[in-house]
């Protein structure tokens, strides 16, 4: 069906909420279920939120769940086109390693919160000692004269 002649869940929602619905049918297709509401004499598919497209449920199970979530407890079901055989478990091979990624990500912001946090502390604590500017530049001076001088290396060796 064309995406006009679907309807989107709030549309759900407020045709169930002024009483509006004549009837609810979840028809089975090849690969799930769908929902398809009467709306006077037009009978409304239920789209997905972000294709647009005809949204399908793969267990009904869930169906049944999200139709009780909108307020509809009745509803007949026509399974004559579903297929068992075809309907099968996502799988994301990249959800694991988004996952892993996400979960470092967030170790290393609490990690990084803490440093941070302990910075902070240090520098209101007023027995930390303080280095002025001038002293820094020197310090980094004699540093880098130390090491651009023949024969010696970063790594502290040098013949």
């Amino acid at each position: 069906m064309p995406a006009a002649a679907t309807i989107d869940h709030s549309t759900l929602a407020r045709l169930v909420e002024d009483n509006a619905l004549r009837a609810t049918h979840v028809i089975g297709r090849p690969g799930g279920w769908g929902i398809v509401v009467q709306v006077g004499r037009a009978a409304r598919p239920l789209a997905a939120t972000r294709s647009g497209e005809v949204r399908v449920f793969k267990r009904l199970e869930t169906l049944v769940g999200y139709l009780k979530g909108v307020g509809i407890s009745n509803f007949d079901v026509d399974a004559a086109e579903f297929n068992a055989g075809i309907v099968k478990a996502s799988r994301r091979p990249d959800a694991s390693a988004a996952l892993k990624h996400a979960h470092r990500a967030a170790a290393h912001d609490k990690w990084f919160r803490a440093e941070v946090a302990k910075g902070i502390a240090q520098a209101n604590d007023p027995a930390t000692p303080w280095v002025s500017h001038e002293d820094a530049k020197a310090g980094w001076a004699a540093k880098r004269a130390k090491l651009s001088k023949p024969g010696k290396r970063a790594g502290g060796g040098g013949a």
